[in-house]
């Protein structure tokens, strides 16, 4: 074979899709390997570091001092695969809304950090998670434009034992969560009665959904928008 065929045939070969994908796909692993954030927030009421590799395989260690919230959130890792690292310490003597709306801040903030300009992702995710009699609705766009939309059944009972949590509280972190991140989030509670239930379906939903918008996609050039920006 001449020199002049080699040439043609790998010029050719570079060419070809197949390694024109393979660039790409590293390319994105390139993007795959920094998606992390350390965030350190202090108010009056709450003293927050929250430290995220959205990248990971579900590690946790949660401590915010109210412990059905750090049930949820050691199950949104699990199930949303993100290594996630979380310390609150919140004024929980007065009241638990402070720590859990403070650290939707906090998360959001982080997830938007490790993210970055967005530039790869698959943008939108959906779920639809059943649990026992409850089924649960999660749907998210990483627009850049904060939005919450919450349907749930009203006058629904604290969670727990002696220090209960109130089931109101995971509408205030999801707001929190979804104003912080810049992101639209549609979450309803199609079916449900045990207040447990509902709650965990929703953060193990919105994991899922979370997990598949944040996904790098090797077919995504640059921004996935119209606008170039999100």
């Amino acid at each position: 074979m001449g020199i002049h065929s080699s040439f043609a045939i790998l010029v050719s070969s570079f060419f070809h899709p197949s390694c024109r994908l393979l660039s790409r796909v590293k390319s994105v692993h390139s993007l795959h390997m920094s998606r992390t954030a350390k965030q350190h927030r202090k108010t009056a009421e709450t003293d927050i570091e929250i430290e995220l590799n959205v990248d990971g395989n579900g590690k946790s260690q949660i401590d915010t001092g109210v412990p059905f919230f750090d049930h949820m959130l050691t199950l949104f890792s699990k199930h949303g695969l993100f290594d996630l690292k979380v310390k609150v310490v919140g004024d929980i003597q007065v009241d638990y809304h402070h720590t859990v709306e403070d650290t939707g801040i906090v998360l959001g903030n982080c997830f938007r950090e490790a993210l970055g300009n967005k530039a790869g992702i698959v943008r939108y995710g959906f779920w639809l998670l059943p649990m026992d009699e409850t089924l649960a609705e999660v749907a998210l766009d990483l627009s850049g434009r904060s939005f919450l939309s919450y349907h749930a059944p009203e006058n629904v009972e604290a969670i727990g034992g002696v220090n209960r949590f109130s089931y109101q509280l995971v509408e205030e972190f999801l707001r929190a969560f979804a104003s912080s991140l810049l992101a639209t989030l549609h979450v309803e509670i199609r079916r449900g009665r045990d207040a447990h239930h509902m709650a965990e379906a929703i953060f193990k939903g919105l994991a899922r959904a979370l997990d598949a918008a944040t996904k790098l996609d090797p077919r995504v050039t640059g921004i996935p928008s119209t606008k170039d920006v999100l």
